[in-house]
């Protein structure tokens, strides 16, 4: 090929290549985990992602709480102008901030719970609120987001987890069956013709003894 048509197949990829570095991580809603092990870390997932990315916007999270034989939720979290603070004494010195980092335009609103006890069990409440901030107005918009969660006193694995490596052992072992049957076809293939060659070589030699 010559050199000037190599050189107009790279060009998209050099374009591809000088753009990638402008191009933001996707942001993707997630169902959150529900079940927390007594004694361990347990992260609170919320994330509301933002429709439009080119419009500048501050968001702030407020996480509430209520356990399993209350009948109101208490505010015990939240995070607005890149500061944290926790309001309830039950999670002091047990929560971090995991969400988006070192920016006021909020998408990821999660915080880490550590050292998790039974009490910890019952209902959580993620309010995400953001201001999009146009040239001529500003628009408001929240999300709610609520996590029922359940501790244990040890990690437990979940149906889906258990068929998934039941699967995956099924497909091995088919996948291996299927070698086996395909060695032995082609074993008896290459054996039928060196037979077949037999056969013929010794056809050809006595058609030379014969006068």
């Amino acid at each position: 090929m010559p050199a000037g048509s190599q050189l107009l197949l790279l060009l998209p990829v050099a374009s591809l290549l000088l753009q990638a570095p402008l191009c933001r991580g996707a942001c993707v809603e997630l169902d959150p985990d529900t079940e927390a092990v007594v004694n361990e870390g347990f992260k609170l997932s919320c994330i509301f992602c933002k429709m439009r990315g080119e419009v500048p916007a501050v968001a702030s999270v407020n996480w509430f709480f209520r356990a399993w034989d209350e009948t109101k939720f208490s505010h015990f979290y939240s995070y607005e102008d890149k500061r944290a603070q926790v309001i309830d004494q039950r999670f002091e010195d047990r929560l971090g901030w995991n969400g988006s980092k070192n920016t006021n335009d909020l998408q990821d609103g999660s915080i880490y719970l550590l050292n998790v006890t039974f009490n910890d069990k019952g209902t959580y409440q993620c309010i995400f609120s953001r201001t999009l901030i146009y040239s001529n107005y500003d628009f408001q918009t929240t999300s709610n987001r609520t996590i029922m969660l359940n501790v244990v006193p040890k990690r437990t694995r979940g149906l889906a987890s258990i068929l998934s490596e039941v699967m995956m052992y099924v497909s091995i072992i088919g996948l291996q069956l299927w070698l086996v049957v395909e060695m032995i076809y082609c074993y008896r293939k290459i054996a039928a013709a060196g037979e077949e060659a037999l056969r013929e070589s010794a056809s050809r030699k006595n058609s030379k003894l014969l006068p």
